[in-house]
């Protein structure tokens, strides 16, 4: 009788166990399309990342896939994918617009067509323009990064007078900033603890100005009567403010010490009970003056590493991540998509109205130059305007030397 009884139990034991891995299997395969791939995503630390990982615990589970996600800071992330298109190790990867040629060029990124993949006509058309090298597609436009007018609601209503807080041309940000220093506050700010932030922040400034960088064959222009006159408008802006690094830029808005500077809605998000917001920057010096598209893009995109041995999954999560309707959900974490039916959408105006102005400035706005040797370009072109800013060399030698190490750069 003993013997049957423990005979019945190894019976019933076996039976659990056998119901338990079934289920355990079941449970594993419901709703799942994929082959349990492991995907790598490098992804810009910060909001950007944020918005990501909470997408991915959904699509993990329902796609049986597993999402290992590596936040860099810019320069990191721009040295992992370089350093994974020769070795590998990255299968989904973000991607700033200014690294395009060089890495389309050096071959790390896949041609999203080749993949299956192509744009649709609810990304704003102007973002898209760096999507595309050589007739190839290698990156979608994902967060939609660009420069804004970062200001503090009260200094500039109370402080700087101005009741229907409107900024319709640059001379507009320079009386503002002017008042708030003649009071004891810091009037504008900008970053000047990196080469490529000093150049960034004074690109909309400069573009407002007619000028620009390179011309259409990418050689310097950085010597033009244009630079020139930007940038000592410029630095009569900043004399109202000084120079600090992202994170006491922002604190020195929100907290009321200082009124404006040029920032990215990726740093900051406002809401009903928030000191500060943002609007499109203007583009224009003064009334009747030509209108520019002066906001910078800094959109971060996406895109496929040509080594990955994952694409068929990496290019599924894209769509993904692409989709309009999950992009909607990430809007309550931090997300700005590029897209009409996020920006435009009613609803999300209505929680979101500062949205409306990153609208006109994603549909007024310029990439940085497409060339592989940026990096190089604007660490020459931030080291000499540095020195310009410091007060060390004049305006014109500073500009002169940049445009010749510059010219030197681009004819190797």
């Amino acid at each position: 009788m003993k013997k049957i009884t423990l005979m019945m139990i190894a019976t019933l034991l076996i039976c659990l166990l056998s119901g338990c891995s079934n289920l355990a299997g079941d449970r594993a395969g419901a709703g799942s399309d994929g082959d349990g791939a492991h995907i790598t995503l490098a992804l810009r630390d910060g909001t950007y990342a944020d918005v990501i990982e909470e997408c991915l615990s959904h699509y993990e589970a329902d796609h049986n896939v597993t999402c290992e996600v590596l936040r860099l800071s810019e320069a990191d992330l721009h040295d992992q994918i370089a350093e994974a298109g020769k070795e590998g190790g990255v299968d989904l990867c973000m991607v700033d617009g200014s690294w395009i040629a060089e890495f389309a060029s050096e071959g790390y990124l896949a041609d999203l067509y080749d993949l299956g993949y192509s744009l649709d006509d609810d990304i704003i058309d102007a973002t898209t323009d760096i999507s595309y090298y050589n007739g190839n597609l290698y990156v979608t436009p994902y967060y939609g990064n660009v420069t804004v007018l970062l200001f503090n609601k009260d200094l500039i209503e109370q402080k700087a007078g101005k009741e229907d807080v409107v900024f319709p041309t640059l001379d507009d940000v320079m009386t503002a900033s002017k008042s708030l220093a003649e009071q004891g506050k810091m009037g504008f700010l900008y970053r000047g603890d990196t080469e490529n932030n000093v150049v960034v922040d004074f690109m909309p400034f400069l573009l407002s100005f007619g000028g620009w960088v390179v011309d259409d064959n990418n050689q310097p222009t950085v010597n033009t009567p244009e630079f020139r006159d930007a940038l000592t408008y410029y630095m009569e802006l900043i004399s109202t403010g000084g120079a600090m690094p992202k994170e006491e830029l922002i604190e020195a808005i929100d907290s009321g010490e200082a009124g404006q500077a040029v920032a990215w809605p990726g740093w900051y998000t406002p809401n009903d009970e928030s000191a500060a917001e943002y609007v499109a920057l203007p583009g224009k010096i003064k009334d009747g003056s030509v209108a520019y598209n002066a906001n910078v893009y800094g959109v971060w995109m996406l895109g496929i590493a040509e080594n990955s041995e994952n694409k068929e999954s990496a290019v599924a999560l894209l769509k993904y991540l692409m989709d309009p309707d999950v992009q909607k959900s990430t809007i309550d974490l931090g997300g700005v998509p590029c897209r009409y039916s996020c920006l435009q959408d009613s609803d999300i105006l209505h929680k979101y109205p500062y949205f409306e102005q990153i609208d006109v400035a994603l549909e007024s706005g310029t990439y940085r130059p497409v060339m592989k040797e940026w990096n190089e370009f604007v660490t020459i072109l931030g080291a000499h305007m540095l020195e310009i800013l410091d007060g060390k060399v004049s305006v014109d030698e500073g500009l002169d030397a940049a445009q010749t190490e510059l010219e030197a750069l681009m004819q190797k």
